[in-house]
């Protein structure tokens, strides 16, 4: 405390004398560390890491949904290819200026809620066929994408309250971890039952989460842009 004083007190002799050359030093160094925290701060690394795990567990869920005949794996494997998309549109608008991140968060919303409505018609495409997926298999996959999504939800999990592009981004990371479990709940009723009713279930029950999501993400993404546009109405 008493450094930090005795610093300040120092400053204020200096301002009488030099004022203008301080005020200006200060202006400078201040607007080069906000841009330098900017350009290299942590979400960019978060982003790449959550974007090539994304990608690769988009192949092997894909693999697995198709091998083992389960709907909610399927779904999963499309939520992974989403928001492998996500975390690089996020990339390329880290850098650039908050109505453009809220306009990206807004592309993203409709993402999500486009996959939500392919995953509630792939249910009720499985309902009418009937067919049982394999368990051991949703069960495995299930486990390895639990790891992979918690890992990147509590990566990510800092951001979540930033703008509506990194709280898009969080959102996806949770809604897969929530997802996931799900998946194994419906890897244990298929096993347990022999019908595909639980995996049908847990393919609504992310329909749904997608869904709401997508509501989430483009209401924040909306409030942004009206607050960015209501200064050069004012104006």
């Amino acid at each position: 405390m008493s450094a930090c004083c005795h610093h300040h007190d120092h400053a204020h002799g200096h301002d009488h004398g030099h004022g203008h050359d301080h005020d200006h030093d200060h202006d400078h160094d201040h607007d080069h560390d906000h841009d330098h925290d900017h350009g290299e701060g942590s979400p960019r690394v978060a982003l790449w890491i959550a974007l090539l795990l994304n990608g690769g567990m988009f192949v092997v869920e894909v693999v697995a949904g198709l091998t083992s005949g389960s709907t909610a794996l399927l779904a999963d494997s499309a939520d992974f290819l989403g928001d492998a998309a996500n975390y690089a549109l996020a990339l390329a608008v880290l850098s650039l200026a908050l109505v453009w991140r809220a306009r990206a968060a807004l592309l993203k919303g409709a993402m999500m809620g486009l996959f939500g409505l392919w995953v509630a018609a792939e249910t009720i495409r499985h309902a009418m066929t009937g067919s049982v997926p394999e368990p051991a298999t949703m069960g495995v996959i299930g486990v390895i994408a639990l790891l992979v999504n918690a890992g990147v939800a509590l990566m990510l999990y800092k951001f979540r309250t930033g703008d509506a592009n990194m709280r898009a981004v969080w959102i996806c990371s949770r809604n897969d971890a929530l997802g996931n479990l799900a998946v194994l709940l419906a890897a244990s009723g298929v096993f347990a039952t022999g019908t595909p009713w639980p995996d049908l279930a847990v393919a609504a029950l992310m329909a749904g989460l997608a869904l709401w999501g997508a509501v989430q993400v483009t209401g924040h993404a909306r409030r942004e842009l009206r607050s960015e546009a209501l200064p050069a109405i004012g104006e």
